[in-house]
Order: C-alpha cells, then sequence, then structure tokens
C-alpha cells in the first residue's frame, strides 16, 4: 500500500461506469467515479499497466500538488515555489494543458501560459537558463485543473490522448474516436462470444476495437510513446514486465468480426488500419450496401454502427434511416444492433423500438447510443436461451 498514489482516468462523458469497471477489473484501489473522470489509486506498475490497457481513458493523471488561488499572482508564486527540479532539468522541454471552472480564471489557455511563465522563471532565476516549449512531444506534459479556487497540478502520464492508438493511418470523412468506438462496444454488452458485424463500417475503428475486446489485447499495445517515458524515475525493465503480462491474458476468439461500406475507398482505409493493427486473421472487410445484404449466419448476431448523421454527408435522413430499420427487421433476425446517431429526428423513422437509449457525446454533438433487438420470428426466442448463441 505504501507505494499507492491517487491517480485521475479523463473519460468521455456517459463512460464513467465502464472506466471505473475497467479500472476494478484491472485491480485499481479505492475506484470512484466523477464527471468525465474516475479517481483510483495504484502503484508505478499500475500507472503502466492503465495507460497499456484501458479502452475508455483519455488520459491517466498523476496529481501531486494542490492548493488554494484567489489571483493570478496567487497561481504564479504557488507555481513558482514547486520543487520543479525534481521532474525538469533546465534543458528539457514542457508542455501545459490547463481546465477552468472558476469565475476568477476563466481563460484556461491563459492559465497555461501563467503556469509556463511561473516555471520557466524559476528555472531562469536559480540556473541562467530555462526549459523550452514542446506542445507535441516534451520533457514533461503538465495539467492545471481549477475549480472555483481549489487548484490541482498534476504529471500527465499518457501524453498525448490515449484513443490515438497507433494503428489508424487512414481516416474517411467523418471518423469515429477510438475511445467512443471502445466504450459503446463494452456498453453494448459486446465480449467477444458471438459474430460480429459493422455494416457501415467507415476506416475500421468500431471492427478494430471490437476485435481487442474479443481478443483482450490491450489498446495502447502499438502505439510508439507514453509520456511517462521521459520521467526521470522511468522505469523500462518494469513496464516491460507490465507488458508481458498484460500479454498472457490475450484470447482466442471463434467467431467471425466482418465490415461493411459501400465505399471503396472506405475498404481500402479499413484494410490499411485493421492491417497496421496486426488484426487481419480476426477481420475481414467487403464492399457491400448494407441495405442489400442479409444475415450470414445462423448464430447469434451482434451489430456496432455509426451511421452518417447528415452533418457532413448529404443524404436523405428519414429514407435512410428507415432503410435501417426495414434491413434489420427483414433479413437480420437473430440480431442485437446497436448504433449512435445525433440526428434524434431520423431516428423516427427506423419504425423499430429501441430496447435501450444512452447519452452520449459523438465530439461536440449530442447522441444516443440505441439498441434494437432484432427476434428470430417472434418474441418469444427472447426467453429461449437456444438462440442466444
Amino acid at each position: 500500500m505504501g507505494n499507492n498514489f491517487k491517480m485521475l482516468a479523463k473519460t468521455l462523458y456517459g463512460f464513467e461506469p465502464v472506466l471505473a469497471k475497467e479500472l476494478r477489473n484491472l485491480g485499481a484501489i479505492d475506484v470512484k467515479e466523477g464527471v468525465r473522470s474516475v479517481t483510483f489509486y495504484g502503484d508505478t506498475g499500475f500507472m503502466y499497466k492503465a495507460n497499456l490497457s484501458l479502452r475508455t481513458a483519455i488520459k491517466i493523471l498523476k496529481p501531486f500538488k494542490s492548493f488554494k488561488v484567489f489571483s493570478e499572482e496567487d497561481l504564479y508564486k504557488e507555481i513558482y515555489n514547486i520543487d520543479w527540479e525534481q521532474f525538469l532539468e533546465a534543458t528539457d522541454t514542457l508542455a501545459i494543458d490547463a481546465t477552468v471552472h472558476s469565475e476568477k480564471f476563466t481563460h484556461s489557455k491563459y492559465v497555461a501560459l501563467k503556469s509556463k511563465d511561473a516555471i520557466v522563471d524559476r528555472f531562469r532565476d536559480k540556473f541562467g537558463e530555462r526549459p523550452g516549449i514542446d506542445l507535441d512531444f516534451p520533457t514533461l506534459r503538465l495539467n492545471i485543473h481549477i475549480e472555483k479556487n481549489d487548484c490541482t497540478v498534476s504529471l500527465d502520464s499518457s501524453g498525448q490522448s490515449l484513443h490515438k492508438r497507433g494503428y489508424k493511418s487512414a481516416t474517411n470523412i467523418a471518423p469515429i474516436n477510438e475511445v467512443l468506438a471502445a466504450g459503446m462496444l463494452l456498453q453494448s454488452g459486446w465480449d467477444g462470444q458471438c459474430d460480429f458485424l459493422d455494416p457501415m463500417c467507415g476506416s475500421g475503428t468500431i471492427l478494430i476495437e471490437a476485435a481487442m475486446i474479443a481478443c483482450n489485447i490491450p489498446p495502447n499495445l502499438n502505439r510508439k510513446e507514453f509520456a511517462f517515458e521521459k520521467w526521470k524515475d522511468w522505469d523500462e525493465d518494469l513496464f516491460e514486465q507490465i507488458e508481458s503480462s498484460v500479454l498472457k491474458k490475450l484470447r482466442d476468439f471463434h467467431f467471425t468480426i466482418k465490415g461493411y461500406d459501400t465505399a471503396p475507398s472506405a475498404i481500402r482505409k479499413a484494410q490499411d488500419n485493421i492491417d497496421n493493427a496486426n488484426l487481419s486473421e480476426f477481420i475481414s472487410v467487403e464492399q457491400k450496401d448494407f441495405f442489400e445484404s442479409e444475415k450470414q449466419t445462423e448464430r447469434h448476431l451482434h451489430m456496432v454502427f455509426n451511421p452518417p448523421y447528415g452533418e457532413r454527408l448529404e443524404i436523405d435522413m428519414p429514407v435512410f434511416y428507415k432503410s435501417i430499420g426495414d434491413t434489420l427487421k427483414q433479413d437480420y433476425p437473430g440480431t442485437h444492433a446497436w448504433f449512435i446517431t445525433s440526428n434524434l429526428e431520423a431516428i423516427k423513422h427506423v419504425g423499430l423500438r429501441p430496447s435501450r437509449k444512452i447519452k452520449l457525446y459523438n465530439g461536440a454533438l449530442e447522441s444516443k447510443l440505441l439498441k434494437y433487438e432484432i427476434y428470430e420470428g417472434s418474441k418469444k426466442a427472447k426467453k429461449n436461451p437456444d438462440n442466444q448463441n
């Protein structure tokens, strides 16, 4: 217990319970849900494991200093007085992100700038030289969070957002965020125990995240760098030990994962990304119109997809969403179909009643994740466990 410290994992709205469950399953201590965040305790090895393994986390922060601030002078003085030499050399580089929910501090960029000034001034005063700024690959990335008059300074252990998994070399016109894709899959109950289809797969993000969940592959295994690798206490041997331990927990997968898209360019991009993620043996993609397709398996089918919302693609939405409902009803018996949309008006045209609605955000767009249960012939199938496999 002595080596454990508090951490905070940031996530997207609506995924707090999913992330909390992920953390408990990994072995985190004292897990508590917040707003777009979950706090927990663990040691350095667990911090490495969390960055590698969490599917719905955007960042893992390590808070190390909290204080009250009532003015810009307070902020500058408190930041200046921190012993930054334990983390940085004068020749190193720095980047600061800030979030503010305060009447006094209203501009996050200004707070980041003021904090940067305090740190570089301290180094200049003590050593006659100062750290540089590198927004992309700094030696140290910090997060300053101000809530009313409470300021928390954290080390950012992740660096670039954890949705940047490292496998995506190509995207289509409206790509879905990897953390959003993984969160949708986990909320849909996807566990790799049946066949899977994304009938509008775009550049393949949902398919790749589905395969990684099915095989229990750590989502950030392909990532080139985590911020903690530049920390002074970076323990490469421990990281390799952690990486090796999570790889021992890979699972066999005995079903199919398929993707369709009407655009040849999307299929090419999806295949490239699948190859980059080393998942070609688990995922197949083909150019096909979902509305002219039918279920390819006698077994239960799990479907998750991200149809157009009409935001970036010009489509007759009422007709399009009616076609989704008609295709599911007529050609996909024995299927649980989930999709996300921000076009709440278009949902009315699906012609099926969703059994679940979950509020999420796709970027800035308020959206709904909807579940449609398509039965084999009649609803009696629901009560027959033989139809669930």
